[in-house]
């Protein structure tokens, strides 16, 4: 995976920390989930576009 593409992921994972912590601490909201399935779904296609 390149040097982005791994970044990218990191960011992802420390977002679903991050959202699921606020979820805990503060009730859900919907804006903040639908935001981190955007930078997911993102993410993957980051993964899957790159070059073999």
């Amino acid at each position: 995976m390149p040097g982005s593409a791994k970044m990218m992921a990191v960011c992802t994972v420390g977002g679903l920390v991050a959202a699921t912590a606020y979820t805990v601490a503060l009730g859900a909201n919907g804006w903040l989930w639908f935001s981190w399935v955007v930078v997911a779904l993102v993410t993957i296609g980051v993964v899957a576009a790159r070059p073999v």
